[in-house]
């Protein structure tokens, strides 16, 4: 299982908000390459980054912060959501260097540019399904709708995409544990790779996650950032 540490950029830093709520939030870092840098020092595989301020605006905001951490961290692919909702904006992030962009609002909006997406970019096109009591909520969490996660999902099977990224919003930068329960039902119910998002606080709750056995990988940001979650501990424990 994959452990991917989570860059959430907002207004140039790097932050944590509180169940999605962008007036709670924790500035961790003003130099946001530096904290992925040392993350890839710390041995990571992948990294993770969020344009939250993009998801709100609809269009990218925080460009200039992610190109640089893609600069610091060249060998090191980095999957970033936020305010990806045109062909344009894909193709222009895949050529900066992005291994993979993920897809979250036009995924209910507009399915079929995330068909479109995963067809021209085979592995490189993930799918952001954020909830609220199974439920997917849009717009940088902001807008709930009646839409069912695994109906969502479940649309996306036969799309090509490399991976449904699942975060329980109820649980995000809350240091409350993972929705085990509901990643894993969400991973046995399709054939797309899976990756949890929201409460992964703990080495514990990450070995949790990988006992599953179906769920194919782990973000987490706030626990890294408060240290309580040793980087290097937890990748040489998924790695055992």
């Amino acid at each position: 299982m994959i452990l991917y540490p989570a860059i959430d950029l907002k207004d140039g830093q790097a932050v944590r908000l509180l169940r999605g709520d962008m007036e709670k939030s924790t500035v961790f870092s003003d130099t946001p390459d530096q904290q992925a840098r040392s993350f890839v020092d710390a041995g990571c595989d992948w990294l993770h980054l969020v344009d939250l301020n993009g998801a709100f605006a609809g269009t990218p905001v925080n460009a200039a912060a992610v190109e640089a951490i893609l600069a610091a961290c060249p060998d090191t692919p980095a999957q970033l959501g936020g305010g990806i909702r045109d062909m344009a904006t894909i193709e222009t992030w895949l050529s900066k260097g992005l291994a993979r962009v993920i897809l979250g609002t036009v995924a209910v909006e507009n399915p079929g540019l995330v068909r479109d997406a995963a067809r021209a970019f085979p592995g490189q096109v993930a799918v952001g399904i954020d909830a609220r009591d199974g439920r997917v909520a849009t717009k940088g969490w902001a807008e709930e709708t009646d839409v069912m996660v695994t109906d969502l999902a479940k649309s996306f099977e036969d799309a090509g995409v490399a991976a449904i990224i699942y975060t329980d919003i109820n649980r995000d930068g809350a240091m409350q544990g993972p929705n085990i329960p509901a990643t894993e039902a969400l991973a046995r119910a399709v054939d797309i790779p899976v990756i949890a998002s929201g409460g992964v606080s703990s080495l514990d709750d990450l070995i949790a996650l990988r006992d599953t056995r179906v769920i194919s990988g782990a973000i987490s940001g706030r626990a890294l950032y408060d240290g309580a979650l040793d980087l290097g501990e937890a990748l040489k424990a998924l790695r055992a």
